[in-house]
């Protein structure tokens, strides 16, 4: 059982300062993480002295035979703090339309949330949504004649009577501009992620001399900034150098991957990004930066959702061209990856946590967990050990 302290648990479970009763929904696809949500809070009541046996509650969107679907919450919410879980991502959950299975699409998971959200309209005191991996988030700017898709689908959202949205490292947070008048939270799991890597990798020394930080290209700048300022070592960067003369896919197709920063020769590097999607760019980073004598070379992607397979990891993990990767359990993953030697996954359960606790409480999350003090006192505990 995983405790807190007095003073985080006279913040989590005051009912003099909580917003309204506390509810939880899982939605298809985030059972696993919701469980573990839930288990977390259970136990920190219990601490308190409020003996709750769970706060998930009961939905499903049943599908008819066409396909139509319904929301439906199967016990009462009424006067309830709710927040709902969603993975948008998760294509291993399936339904029936006319005798033929189909996996669900993020444009499904997206239409499942608004139908609980109808069924919780004029019920629930409260409607936060934590959606890790945000929908339509790829899509988060236009060009020419293109769609605004992340962005409509938070003013749909914010025009149901959501009150609060909780993503993780957003493709472009500036999405938030959509909505300036509604809580929407971008939370990093930098102190997860740098937790994970340091109880896994073995000879690992994060000084200037023996470790670099590498941004894959510009819009992945910021994240690469504060691991690099928060451990006090040197940041390179590649640009992605397109034909614009041509489109591939709707995209201008990258050309080469062109490096900016002082030599990594003999040193282990840790590139960070939001999604490795196909995986093309990072590993032609990676072959790229062995080829100028990287001495291992460590991959991070919030989500990993590997469209194309694991078989281009496969063959460079045994090349030795990436060492690891790690992803978090904030978005579906296939058995076969959890099962992959260089695969680690980053657990953000407890964060997660964190964050609904304290706006069950209207209160900074800062106020029971700092990343950055957390952090520091993680680089203290291994520079002392």
């Amino acid at each position: 059982m995983v405790t807190a302290s007095a003073e985080v648990r006279d913040i989590l479970f005051n009912r003099n300062t909580s917003v309204a009763p506390l509810g939880l929904i899982a939605m298809d696809g985030t059972e696993e993480l919701g469980k573990k949500i839930d288990q977390y809070l259970v136990n920190w009541a219990r601490e308190g002295g409020f003996n709750y046996d769970t706060f998930l509650i009961e939905c499903e969107c049943p599908r008819f035979a066409s396909g139509d679907g319904k929301g439906l919450i199967k016990s009462t919410i009424r006067g309830k703090d709710l927040f709902i879980l969603i993975d948008v991502g998760n294509y291993s959950i399936q339904y029936k339309m006319f005798d033929t299975m189909n996996c669900m699409s993020p444009d499904d998971h997206f239409q499942d949330l608004k139908r609980i959200i109808q069924a919780a309209s004029g019920k629930a005191h409260r409607i936060n949504v934590i959606m890790p991996i945000l929908y339509g988030g790829r899509q988060h700017r236009r060009n020419y004649r293109e769609s605004l898709d992340c962005a409509c689908a938070l003013q749909e959202l914010e025009t149901m009577g959501v009150s609060n949205i909780i993503t993780f490292d957003a493709h472009d947070p500036r999405v938030h501009n959509a909505i300036p008048l509604m809580g929407f939270d971008n939370v990093m799991p930098s102190y997860q992620v740098l937790k994970a890597m340091f109880s896994t990798i073995e000879n690992l020394k994060t000084t200037q001399d023996e470790f670099m930080l590498i941004s894959p290209d510009e819009g992945a700048l910021n994240r690469n900034m504060y691991y690099a300022s928060v451990l006090g070592v040197q940041m390179g960067m590649f640009y992605k150098r397109r034909d614009y003369s041509t489109i591939v896919n709707g995209r201008n197709p990258i050309v080469a991957h062109e490096y900016l920063g002082n030599s990594v020769e003999g040193k282990d590097v840790f590139i960070a990004d939001d999604i490795i999607s196909s995986g093309e760019s990072m590993l032609d980073i990676a072959y790229e930066l062995k080829r100028r004598n990287a001495r291992r070379v460590f991959c991070y992607a919030t989500y990993g959702l590997f469209v194309n397979g694991l078989d281009q990891f496969d063959e460079a993990y045994k090349n030795g061209y990436i060492d690891a990767v790690f992803g978090t359990n904030l978005t579906y993953r296939t058995d076969a990856l959890l099962s992959r030697e260089w695969f680690h996954e980053v657990d953000c359960s407890k964060y997660i946590s964190y964050f609904i606790a304290a706006l069950n409480h209207d209160v900074s999350v800062s106020t029971i967990l700092d990343p950055h003090d957390k952090i520091n006192a993680l680089l203290a505990k291994r520079n002392n050990g």
